[in-house]
């Protein structure tokens, strides 16, 4: 059979399946493409649902990339919306589709058949989860039950529960507060932004606090308590209760595999659908694509889900050209990048946190500065916080994250590129980027973290976890007394405070035998201090990372964030 006279079948649109029909249809115009969907809208930007919630985006029509009919006009795909494919037959080469809109069922033949079946929010099996003002977001037939609840809430009734703290569950929160609801925010984890380390993603939470963002960590949620079928409120896993007129559920999807996994497709590990680099299933006839899907997982070589729009797209793509011509470009890994804005912050990750490094049985350290996204001088320099993650040893870059106003996505897309291709804390020590005062600095922030990276493994200065327990340590405040005076490091034990200026002239005030560990505002003066001690016989000294600055973020005084609670 010629691949122009192939019958392509692809099972879900979004991004996953309307770029594998686009796609296959460059590649071959004679091919049969038939897409079925079992929503009424084929392709849209289900990453901008929030902010047409919120309001920032007014124009409804904007969020549809592609309509059905345009599809078929421009493209001559067969669109069947509100058709579902609810069974595969791998022998006889069909798919038993249902239309939804009288139940009747038929049969469709195919040569390659594409799955992108997506992923369905998950919903807890809670008492009173189905309650009347309780919510997920997953389409625009979501979204729009969504706004017109948010739209019709009096002034009196305007009290939001939003459960889950990741991407969607911020996103969430911060358009309500924009559309005047007091929100709560609830995480079953010790933090925000599950997938980060804990020092980044605190930032995060501060930013949710200062815009009066109520967060409740380390509990999920145990009932929704309702009344005549309406929500009234939720009741956390140690008994608060917390009252509410809109709950938003963002606790996570679940991949749709039935389908795969009823016709006999093999599945990864992460349990989603597994494929190869050309995106076909176990049956080299069936493709798949989309966040049913497991992608190559380019920090530890392995497998993964990565419900991103970004891979789907790029997924759907290559699918749809080598299901109807039989050749195609590989699958790069991904490297799960991904951004979230929060009110005035910004944050952003590639690749591994130090947590998923470990969790691997990665053995890994790690790089934290905090430097302005560009020059100090320039008006408007703001603070951004920049981690590195590095395999011990040999410096390869497994991940990043950071968090700051301004410039935190620039340099995660750089790093995901020298993630991409294999780089090291040296290959980014060693980049050449664009510098302007308005731009950015002649020592980047990027540099300075690599630049810690290199010293350590060059054993020019060595780091300590910033949230390390300083008991036994000899620690040194190398700021000046105005400094320690306004921001006291939180370190549980007596520090010994030496201006840097000083230090040279003080020396004796300290045991050189004693292990040591120095800080400062953010590190700098630090690795300073750090050199001189080392060069003057003192043992055993580390700095301490992100300094007083982080230090307080991570572990800060009783007084300033009550244990258990953010209120």
């Amino acid at each position: 059979m010629s691949s122009a006279s192939r019958r392509i079948v692809i099972v879900g649109g979004v991004a996953g399946g309307a770029s594998a029909a686009a796609r296959a249809r460059r590649c071959s115009e004679g091919a049969e493409i038939i897409l079925l969907e079992r929503d009424g809208d084929v392709s849209f930007a289900n990453c901008g649902m929030p902010y047409f919630i919120g309001g920032e985006i007014a124009d409804r029509a904007k969020l549809v990339v592609a309509s059905a009919q345009l599809l078929r006009t421009r493209f001559r795909i067969d669109v069947r919306e509100r058709s579902e494919a609810v069974a595969i037959d791998r022998v006889a080469r069909t798919v038993k589709v249902r239309r939804l809109v009288d139940g009747t069922e038929y049969e469709l033949s195919w040569d390659r058949l594409i799955l992108s079946p997506g992923a369905a929010a998950i919903v807890p099996p809670l008492p009173g989860v189905h309650a009347e003002g309780v919510y997920s977001l997953r389409n625009l037939l979501d979204m729009d039950r969504i706004r017109a609840a948010v739209d019709a809430a009096p002034v009196g009734a305007r009290r939001a529960i939003v459960a889950g703290a990741g991407f969607i569950g911020l996103e969430m929160a911060e358009q309500l507060v924009r559309r005047g609801f007091a929100v709560q925010l609830v995480e079953l984890q010790p933090q925000v932004l599950p997938p980060f380390d804990a020092d980044l993603a605190v930032a995060i939470q501060e930013e949710l606090v200062r815009n009066g963002v109520q967060v409740w960590l380390g509990r999920g949620l145990q009932a929704v308590c309702e009344q005549g079928g309406r929500v009234q409120g939720v009741t956390l896993s140690d008994g608060t209760a917390l009252p509410a007129d809109l709950v938003i559920l963002g606790i996570g999807v679940r991949p749709n595999v039935g389908l795969a996994v009823a016709c006999g497709l093999e599945l990864g590990p992460a349990g989603g659908i597994r494929v190869n680099e050309f995106l076909q299933t176990s049956d080299p006839l069936i493709y798949a694509a989309g966040d049913a899907v497991e992608y190559p997982w380019g920090p530890s070589g392995g497998t993964a889900r990565v419900a991103l729009a970004g891979p789907a797209n790029r997924a759907g793509r290559l699918a749809g050209q080598h299901a109807v011509s039989g050749v195609s470009a590989a699958l790069r890994p991904v490297q799960g990048t991904s951004i979230v804005r929060v009110f005035g912050q910004t944050a952003a990750m590639t690749g591994l946190s130090v947590r998923a490094a470990r969790r691997a049985g990665i053995a890994c350290r790690s790089a934290t500065v905090i430097a302005g996204q560009h020059a100090g001088y320039f008006p408007g320099a703001s603070m951004l916080t920049l981690k590195l993650v590095y395999e011990s040893g040999t410096g390869r870059l497994l991940g990043a994250q950071a968090t700051g106003a301004d410039g935190v996505d620039k340099r995660i897309d750089v790093l995901a590129t020298v993630l991409s291709f294999g780089g090291s804390v040296r290959d980014v020590a060693g980049l050449d980027l664009c510098y302007a005062p308005p731009f950015g600095s002649a020592r980047d922030p990027l540099h300075q973290g690599a630049f810690v990276a290199c010293n350590e493994l060059d054993g020019l200065g060595a780091m300590l976890d910033v949230d390390a327990d300083l008991a036994g340590w000899q620690v040194v405040d190398v700021r000046t007394a105005a400094e320690v005076s306004r921001a006291p490091l939180t370190a549980g034990t007596p520090v010994i405070a030496i201006p840097l200026d000083e230090l040279r002239d003080r020396l004796g005030e300290l045991d050189s035998q004693k292990p040591t560990v120095v800080s400062c505002g953010v590190g700098v003066r630090a690795h300073a201090a750090q050199r001189i001690l080392l060069q003057n016989g003192f043992r055993e000294v580390l700095n301490l990372t992100g300094g007083a600055t982080l230090r307080r973020r991570v572990v800060p005084p009783e007084s300033v964030v009550p244990a258990g609670d953010v209120r």
